[in-house]
């Protein structure tokens, strides 16, 4: 058994690199031991959501749980980084430090900015500007492996940074008519590609509308999604206490119940 002793009051950024050193060491875990970066990507994914999950529910204890589980895959892959030779946890920590200085004139140097949103119009100017590998597109940067109603939000708003949007809330509302009227025509022609492709093009305006209303639309549908499980299981658990099953209960009464679901 390997012993690890934290001879100091409170865990420290030190002991998570040993632990994981150690973990990956000849003596260590046979399960750390056999990841690689390919292998660890779907853990990174599951332990960012499950942050925003915490989030969402609003409770502390375990936001500090899951941001531990998120910051412990990122040690992991600053120690497949030092094996390779490729740098380690300071490396990545002096990388970040050194670009939110860099980003941040207006903190950091003599800009000036009246707003939020000129922040984010210098941002996208020094990324440009410090990116080692020449991008084609305004649009490039945005990971394709972002849910699709993330990227498509991140990918209007870089368009929007050069001026390429809207020029009021009213011509959204319009072009939202218009492709549902175009997803009407689609549905009655039964062609299922048309109707795919009519959908994904009302669903993109949807996140344009969530941008003016500074809705993120990620969030939106992460919240409704919840709110439908809560009332869902509200119903199961009333159908549960009467004894009946879903085949014995009318419209009418799973109507009543998703009213009184509300009201919880």
């Amino acid at each position: 058994m390997i012993n690890m002793p934290i001879n100091h009051e409170k865990v420290t950024l030190e002991d998570l690199i040993d632990l994981m050193a150690t973990l990956r060491s000849e003596h260590g875990c046979p399960w750390d031991r056999k990841q690689t970066k390919d292998t660890l990507k779907p853990f990174v994914i599951e332990e960012a959501y499950e942050v925003l999950e915490a989030v969402d529910e609003g409770r502390h204890e375990n936001l500090r749980e899951e941001l531990g589980d998120l910051l412990f895959q990122i040690v992991f892959y600053a120690q497949l980084l030092r094996e390779e030779g490729k740098g380690d946890l300071y490396d990545i920590m002096e990388s970040i430090y050194t670009k939110m200085v860099r980003r941040h004139p207006h903190v950091f140097g003599n800009v000036k900015v009246k707003n939020a949103e000129e922040v984010l119009v210098n941002w996208e100017q020094i990324k440009q500007t410090e990116k080692k590998v020449e991008r084609t597109s305004v649009l490039d940067g945005v990971p394709k492996e972002l849910p699709s109603l993330l990227r498509a939000h991140r990918l209007q708003s870089k368009a929007s940074h050069v001026g390429f949007e809207w020029e009021n809330f009213q011509q959204i509302l319009e072009k939202l008519d218009e492709e549902f009227s175009e997803l009407r025509q689609a549905y009655k022609h039964g062609n299922i590609d048309e109707i795919e492709d009519e959908f994904g093009d009302l669903l993109f305006v949807l996140v344009s509308i969530s941008r003016f209303l500074k809705v993120n639309p990620e969030n939106a549908l992460r919240k409704a999604i919840s709110k439908f499980t809560q009332r869902f299981t509200f119903i199961e658990n009333a159908l549960k206490n009467a004894g009946k099953e879903w085949k014995e209960t009318s419209p009418e009464e799973m109507d009543q119940l998703w009213n009184e679901a509300k009201r919880q």
